[in-house]
């Protein structure tokens, strides 16, 4: 017979102590650290602990005895379920503080290299509405709160449209209004919401792999158009005249929907790289301007969710480039080439390479479409196309800026950039840990001599950073 566990504790009267990683704050409570979300420093509350390891505790509040002079009141009425923008409750100008801090902290205690003193966090104009992306699941098991459940009521619909709760990947909790987009974001989500349930359409379950509905993207621009993109699965000879039925009904209800378009997922996750992207009405992509540059973005593209403040984040890369009209530029990374073309025109040439063929093939259109000549674009894995016969090839550039995914750069394309010894490196970064990570494996060669962190994603704990590296006067071997 298994041994009775020990009920978890309950901590009263606890003051939290600062903020900490992932949108959590902390508290030390009998040397032991306890990490509680949805909180801000200075709050008085009750806690019971949920999850219990050695070094530390993860905790829930259970009451809220005094709120902290820094509290505010959120703006979304998801706040405290869903588990995006855990920062509303903390005032902005806090929030910058807080990433102020962990682009720091992150750089000196991963990175352990000599740093120059850090700029002032560039903040983002918006604090809502800042996004020109979202994505929304469709799922049959809707995530019931504490307080639905508590009431006893029975739901014969548990269909639901929205966003994963933490930890809980069969499960969405439905979204009626997201206030990170423009209103017409929540107009278009909850149409299909209320077509599926009024014509009986069958939602995805994630476990069984069975239903017509699976995943909702909506994307705009600062042109003024909109794309929305539904992922079906398809089941039988029917389901697809039941899915243009919807797409024909948003067609009619949305004549802002410049682009709309679909995706037969068939797999067992609700990526769609590899597959392909039917156009049912409008264009297959929507236009992103950025100074006098258009930018082509289509369904698998990457560009920078919030668009006022990608202008200012590459703005900043292209002061680090340093640019004055003879360099050659690697851009690695490059996604649909926006900070390859938005540096061509100071450069010699541009090359960008990026794994995604489909938005290589978007660089290329956007440097058309720009007038722009001396821009090249590669598609592959980086450290697959960056090698020493790539470097010979097209000769040794003198500036590089990198933009990698979250998990930083590999070690291959660290060790490439090494021997290829530009002049000058500017490294973009939505990840400070990694980005750190990086710095310290470039740092034998390299010294950092700016440092400026931008706020892309108010009301969340992430932030992005860029550094300027440049190369050391007597490098180790030379």
């Amino acid at each position: 017979m298994a041994k009775n566990k020990k009920p978890l504790p309950i901590y009263e009267q606890v003051t939290i102590a600062d903020c900490a990683a992932e949108g959590k704050c902390v508290v030390r409570i009998d040397d032991k650290v306890v990490f509680v979300p949805f909180v801000v420093p200075g709050d008085v509350v009750d806690l019971q602990v949920r999850k219990k390891r050695k070094s530390y505790c993860e905790a829930e509040v259970i009451r809220l005895i005094q709120p902290s002079a820094l509290r505010q009141a959120p703006m979304c009425r998801h706040f405290g379920v869903c588990g995006g923008c855990k920062w509303q409750i903390l005032p902005y100008e806090e929030q910058l503080k807080m990433k102020q801090r962990q682009v720091y902290d992150q750089l000196t205690r991963i990175g352990k290299v000599a740093l120059p003193e850090i700029s002032p966090i560039l903040g983002s104009a918006k604090t809502s509405r800042y996004r020109n992306k979202m994505e929304f699941e469709c799922c049959n098991k809707r995530w019931l709160t504490r307080e639905e459940i508590a009431s006893g009521k029975s739901y014969d619909n548990m269909n639901a449209i929205g966003l994963h709760i933490t930890g809980a990947f069969d499960k969405v909790l439905p979204i009626e209004e997201c206030m990170l987009m423009d209103d017409l974001n929540n107009q278009i989500r909850n149409a299909v919401r209320d077509y599926a349930n009024a014509t009986g359409m069958t939602y995805f379950d994630l476990r069984q792999q069975t239903g017509l509905l699976r995943d909702i993207m909506i994307r705009n621009s600062n042109t003024g158009e909109w794309m929305v993109l539904i992922q079906f699965h398809f089941e039988s000879d029917g389901d697809k005249q039941l899915a243009e039925a919807l797409l024909d009904h948003l067609a009619e209800k949305f004549p802002q929907i410049t682009s709309l378009v679909y995706v037969n997922n068939q797999k067992c996750n609700d990526t769609f790289g590899d597959l392909e992207v039917v156009t049912y009405k409008g264009n297959d992509h929507i236009y992103e301007t950025m100074e006098d540059l258009r930018f082509k973005v289509g369904p698998k593209s990457f560009y920078q969710t919030n668009t006022d403040q990608a202008h200012v984040l590459y703005s900043v890369a292209r002061k680090f480039a340093g640019l004055t009209g003879n360099e050659l530029v690697y851009d690695l990374y490059t996604g649909t080439g926006t900070i390859a073309n938005f540096v061509a025109r100071q450069a010699r040439q541009v090359i960008g390479i990026e794994y995604v063929p489909e938005a290589i093939e978007d660089a290329k259109v956007n440097s058309q479409v720009n007038g722009i000549g001396n821009t090249l674009f590669y598609a592959g894995d980086m450290k697959d196309i960056l090698t020493d016969a790539f470097i010979a090839q097209h000769g040794r550039p003198d500036v590089l800026i990198t933009d990698p995914p979250r998990a930083g750069m590999h070690p291959d394309v660290t060790q490439t950039i090494l021997r290829a010894r530009p002049r000058r490196i500017v490294y973009v970064s939505c990840n400070p840990a990694t980005q750190a990570r990086d710095l310290a494996d470039l740092d034998s060669h390299y010294r950092v001599v700016a440092v400026q962190p931008v706020d892309m994603f108010p009301h969340t704990p992430h932030v992005e950073n860029v550094v300027l590296l440049e190369e050391r006067p007597d490098p180790p071997g030379d």
